[in-house]
Order: structure tokens, then sequence, then C-alpha cells
């Protein structure tokens, strides 16, 4: 029998059975994996999402690879590990675990709803890098390239809404366009590192019209982890969906660590390795890796490089049908009244402002404002985990406050360096240390409301 007590989307929720759910290495480790392959995501690593001048390459090579280990180290534990071992423990979805953190009522938009509008802003980044990939087979025009951007998020969405099961059956092989093309890339350019010197660098960027200094040690640390972090978070708490799908601890970890630590270190290292050789060879600056023009300027030939950049937004295609998927499921479930056509058709009208815009191709301010979501979302979520024994607590009455206001004030913290409020250093890492501990803080002083019996809910 139903708890009255309960909306209908957590009582109505099963959790996933054993019988369903496969080792790390069929599910968890290359679905992750192939997020970081996404070439929006390796592309900015050299650069950190930044324009700062030597972006992450600021202090040398070892430098910036030590910041990417730090950061990738910080997604698999802080940001993944938990949330990974409620979905094995529970069994249940990320909108229906997150009532414990957010409440019944609360829960409702924290953090399911949440999820799925942010889709749409990654549906916007993923539509304005692909347009720009493809930018030369519309001659580099700008208008073409907001043509192709429109086109490119609403078939993704259209996609999403109806087809996606097609998509998923080809994504499985084109992961391996990427990886194809970093290590062809690489092997151009390793030639070049002996000769990488970061304050040249510095000095080239300056005088292509980059603005600023470089940064120091801590400063490369910092923005390692703004970027890698800010772009992990949503993934990060979405790691309740992957642990459904378990078997057991070991596959939790091992999972993160291999599909998030490794898959990350492997993606962005191969980037920042690129960026630098390149450099090394031929003193010209260029902190994008994909750009067709630096890899037609590696390759030799122009041609080869429009023909990557074609293949790397086809690789990016089933990205974007994924965050229309979720987009739609996310509505589907809080929004049950309304059409998903209609909630996920003005969500991929607001995708293409962003791209079109160009704000979607701001891709450090994109990561800020996702880490600034999402980081307060998993500190909070952890605390929660632990002091509850280490297990879900179950589904918290209306709302929590202790939930809501560490988010609240974790999200200004993230937001401040993009407002210009406070530059502070990391900050979707400030962010989730701030949810965190506001969360333990709120949660001491009685602020948390009782815990509603779930029948079906079985935790381990």
């Amino acid at each position: 029998m139903s708890n009255p007590a309960l909306p209908s989307y957590v009582s109505m929720a099963k959790p996933n059975p054993a019988t369903n759910r496969a080792p790390w290495y069929k599910n968890t480790a290359p679905t992750y994996a192939g997020i970081f392959l996404w070439f929006v995501f390796w592309s900015q690593a050299p650069s950190g999402g930044s324009g700062i001048p030597g972006g992450v390459l600021s202090q040398g090579v070892g430098t910036a690879l030590l910041g990417l280990v730090v950061a990738a180290l910080l997604c698999h534990f802080l940001f993944y590990l938990v949330p990974g071992l409620l979905g094995l423990k529970t069994g249940l979805p990320l909108y229906v675990v997150g009532t414990s953190t957010y409440g019944t009522q609360g829960g409702f938009l924290m953090p399911g709803f949440l999820m799925g509008v942010l889709q749409f802003g990654w549906l916007g980044v993923n539509a304005f890098f692909s347009a720009q990939a493809l930018s030369p087979l519309v001659g580099d025009s700008a208008v073409g390239v907001k043509v192709v951007a429109i086109l490119w998020a609403a078939l993704a969405a259209f996609v999403g809404l109806k087809g996606i099961q097609y998509v998923a059956k080809i994504a499985t092989f084109l992961p391996l366009i990427p990886i194809a093309i970093l290590v062809i890339l690489l092997a151009k350019t390793l030639g070049g590192m002996g000769s990488f010197d970061s304050q040249k660098l510095v000095v080239a960027a300056t005088a292509a019209g980059a603005k600023g200094t470089g940064l120091d040690f801590l400063g490369v640390m910092a923005l390692s982890m703004s970027f890698v972090i800010g772009f992990f978070a949503t993934a990060g708490a979405a790691g309740v969906d992957f642990g459904t799908n378990s078997k057991d601890e070991k596959d939790v970890q091992m999972g993160g660590l291999v599909g998030i630590a490794l898959a990350s270190i492997v993606s962005a290292g191969a980037a920042i390795l690129i960026a630098a050789g390149a450099f090394g060879l031929t003193g010209n600056y260029g902190m994008n890796p994909a750009d067709p023009k630096f890899m037609g300027g590696i390759m030799g030939s122009q041609g080869a490089g429009v023909v990557m950049g074609v293949l790397l937004a086809i690789a990016a295609f089933p990205s974007a049908c994924f965050s229309a998927f979720i987009a739609a499921n996310s509505f589907k479930t809080t929004l049950p009244t309304v059409n998903p056509f209609v909630s996920v058709g003005i969500g991929t009208i607001v995708s293409i402002i962003l791209a079109v815009t160009g704000w979607a191709g701001r891709a450090g301010a994109v990561f800020t404002v996702i880490g600034a979501s999402f980081g307060p979302i998993c500190g909070a979520m952890l605390v929660d985990y632990v002091l509850a024994g280490k297990k879900w607590a179950g589904p918290r009455q209306g709302w929590n406050v202790a939930g809501w206001v560490s988010w609240a004030i974790g999200f200004i913290v993230g937001i401040a360096p993009l407002v210009g409020i406070a530059n502070i250093p990391a900050a979707p890492l400030v962010a989730f240390i701030v949810g965190a501990v506001l969360y333990f803080v709120l949660a001491k002083a009685g602020l948390e409301p009782p815990v509603v019996a779930m029948p079906s809910a079985a935790t381990k």
C-alpha cells in the first residue's frame, strides 16, 4: 500500500533488481569514458576553458598534468563515489534518492528537474562546438554556422524524444573516432615536446591577443579543478543512476576509477601534450586541438583537418541526443501533465539561443554554472549519506531546509567569479565544500525534516 505522505513519483518508484545489473566494464566505465572522449571536453583542456595566456600550460607540461590528475581524482572520490554507492544500495534513480537531501516536495525541483533543465545548456554547447567543427563545410560562413547549430540542436532533440534507441546502437562505436584522432595528433606532435617552452607560449598568447598574464603553480591547479570539476559535476550526481546498474561496491569503485579518473586523464592529458608539442614544433600559438585549422596544420593538409572536424562532430551527435533524452525523462517525471514535445521544445529553443549567440561557446562560463549548480548538491549528498550511517536515509517530508540552504549559499559561492562578486579559485570545488559543511551544520541543528516510510526502498 502506498504511503499518502509520499508524492506518486516517489511512492511508485521501484528499485532496479539485481538481475538487471552488470559489471563495471559493461556499463559505468564505458559510458563515463564516452563523456570524457567528447571533443568539447578535451579540446578545452589546454586552455582550461579560459582566455588566460598559456592556460594550464603556463607553468609547463608537468604542472598541467598534475593539475589534471588532482582534478580527476577529486571528481571520482568527492563528486561520483557517494552518488554511485547510493544508487547501488537503493536501486533507485537520482530524482528519488535526492528526496532525502531536499525533501519529498523540494525533491520535485532538486536535483531531478534541475538536471533536466541543465541538459539544454549541454545541448547548446554541443550544437555550438559541433557547428564550429563543421564550419568548413559551409565556407566558414557565420550565417551558415548558425544554421547548422539550429538544425543540429533541433534534430538532436527530436531523436532524443523519439529515436534514441537507434542512436544508442551506433554510439558504442563512435568513441573510437576521437580516440583515433587523439592518437594520430599525439604521434604527430610528440617530437616537439623537447622544444616546448611555457614562457614563450605565454608571450605568444599575448601577441595573439590574449589578455592578462600567465598563471602561477596554484593558479594552474585552481584552473584545472574549475575546468574538469565544472564539466563533470552533473555527471557526478548522475552517478546515482549509474550505480543502480552496478552489482557491488567494487563495480562502483572500478567504474569511476577507470571511466572517470583514468578516462579524463588520458583524453585531456593527450590534448595538453598535443598543444604543447605543436607549439614546440611550430611556435604558432594554438590551444584547441580539435580546431580543424589546428589539426590541418599538424597533418600538413587543411583537407585532413576538415575531415577530422567532421568526424568529431559526428561522434558528438549521440551525446546531444542523450542530453535531450535525459531532459525529456526528467520532465516526464516531474511534469507528467505537460506534453514532452512542448517542454523539450521550449528547452531546445533556449539551447538554440545559447548556441547562435555564442554564449554556449564560452566553455569556462558554462562549466562554472554547472559546477555552481551541482557542486553543492554533491557535497550535501555526501554528508547526508555519512550522517545516515553510510546508507540512504529515505525520503524526508516536505522541504529539507538543510539541503536547500546549503545549495543556495553554495551556488552563490560557485557562481561568484562569473558574475563578478568575488574571484574564488576552484569555485566548483569550493561550492562543494560549502554545500557539505553547511548541510552538516544545519542537519546537526535539527533542520532536517522527518523521514517518511517507503516500503519499496530496500537499502544495503
